[in-house]
């Protein structure tokens, strides 16, 4: 990733929504929950933990899908419905973006996963570290520091 450059670009299926990352992950991951599972249509969700001063949208406006709870805030574009981020309430200093919303994603690979423990018994990601659940709360600057190192 280091010999990416910023700033990334990226935007929703349809180009609606269009979105600016300036600031590289703090760290990527892939989730195994079911409920990834079920938004994702997909064996995992993937996510990059972007420092939130460093996402912007562009054009459009993402709306609120997914779970409307008080804890996470799942974005999509209101026509094409592509789940393009989430913010989790509590946790305003980054924003996890869909890596694959970026115009060229190739860089993207899961430093973590996360959910294991619901994990279907075919899906790989190649992450370094696995966790049956999250990681305790206390272990994520540890992570972040060997996800920048390694980056």
């Amino acid at each position: 990733m280091s010999e990416v450059n910023l700033p990334w670009e990226g935007g929703c299926r349809c180009g609606r929504v269009r979105l600016k990352i300036s600031a590289k992950p703090l760290l990527t991951m892939a989730c195994h929950c079911t409920g990834c599972q079920k938004m994702s249509s997909s064996a995992y969700s993937l996510s990059a933990a972007i420092p939130a001063e460093g996402f912007e949208i562009t054009e459009g406006e993402p709306v609120i899908g997914g779970l409307h709870g008080a804890d996470a805030h799942h974005y999509f574009c209101g026509h094409c419905m592509t789940w393009m981020f989430t913010r989790s309430e509590g946790m305003d200093w980054f924003v996890n973006l869909r890596p694959t919303m970026l115009d060229d994603p190739r860089w993207f690979k899961p430093f973590i996963e996360t959910w294991t423990r619901e994990k279907l018994p075919f899906a790989e990601t190649g992450a370094i570290r696995s966790y049956e659940a999250l990681p305790e709360m206390d272990a994520y600057e540890g992570l972040v520091k060997e996800y920048m190192a390694c980056s």
